[in-house]
Order: C-alpha cells, then sequence, then structure tokens
C-alpha cells in the first residue's frame, strides 16, 4: 500500500474484496431520471468477487433495468485504532433471470432481514474496485 502526503492509503483490490467480505451492508448508487443519483442500503455478500443481493420490485429494480451502470460503497471505522476505511465499486448490476443460476443463489447465505418478501437477485459485476485507509484525527471525532 502507498501513503499520500495526507496518510492515505490505498487498498489493493483483493484486500477491497476481503473487507468487503467483513461487512453486511452497503449503499448502492443507482442514476435518476433527473440525471441525480438516489442511494439504497442494502445487506449483500461477495460471491465470486461479485456483490450479491436481494430486492423487491421499486424504484432500485426500475433504475437498475434502465441503466445499469451502479456504484457501491462500503465503509468502516475503528473506534480504538482511530481508522477508518472504505471501498468503492464500480460496474453493471444485472438482475438474474436465468434459472440455473437462480437455483445456484438459493445456495448462497443473503437473506432479506425483514419479513417483506425480495424475491428478486442482483449481481454488481465490477468494472473497478478501489479502496482507501487513513487514521482519523482526535479533533474530528468524539
Amino acid at each position: 500500500m502507498s501513503t499520500s502526503r495526507d496518510d492515505i492509503e490505498a487498498i489493493p483490490e483483493s484486500q477491497c474484496l476481503a473487507l468487503l467480505r467483513n461487512v453486511v451492508i452497503g449503499r448502492l448508487g443507482v442514476t435518476t431520471d433527473d440525471g441525480g443519483v438516489d442511494l439504497f442500503p442494502v445487506n449483500f455478500v461477495v460471491d465470486r468477487g461479485e456483490i450479491l443481493f436481494r430486492t423487491a420490485a421499486g424504484t432500485k429494480l426500475e433504475r437498475i433495468e434502465e441503466n445499469p451502470k451502479v456504484a457501491f460503497e462500503t465503509d468502516h471505522f475503528d473506534w480504538y485504532e482511530r481508522t477508518a476505511w472504505s471501498v468503492v465499486v464500480k460496474g453493471r448490476a444485472t438482475i438474474v433471470h436465468e434459472r440455473e443460476d437462480l437455483i445456484d443463489l438459493f445456495e448462497v447465505d443473503v437473506l432479506p432481514w425483514h419479513a417483506d418478501p425480495k424475491p428478486y437477485f442482483v449481481r454488481l459485476l465490477p468494472d473497478s474496485i478501489t479502496g482507501r485507509r487513513f487514521r482519523v484525527s482526535p479533533s474530528r471525532h468524539p
């Protein structure tokens, strides 16, 4: 990892994937009709180097169908070590339709947190995975 003068370290892609595997919530960014961006929290898993989550019909699914280019972010702050990291994944979201793929996905532990049905599986196929780690100044956080 290289350190900049601001003590920001770039995290290699393999370590980014390892960090993603230890987190359960991320934020999915999709484009809106007016060219803006909406963010949605999703629980997810990393499956074969891709982000996998479930969703119901609605805005998120509609946005993905209209423009599959998305961004996904998750982060973590360690209070005791006073360090933080962030990982951003950019790529294409695809709704899984193939029967064989769907059967395989029922073996993956990506269950919704609430009881509402989430019948659609979505895969984020990364074009880029970037991360950074940095120290948090005590004066910046209680």
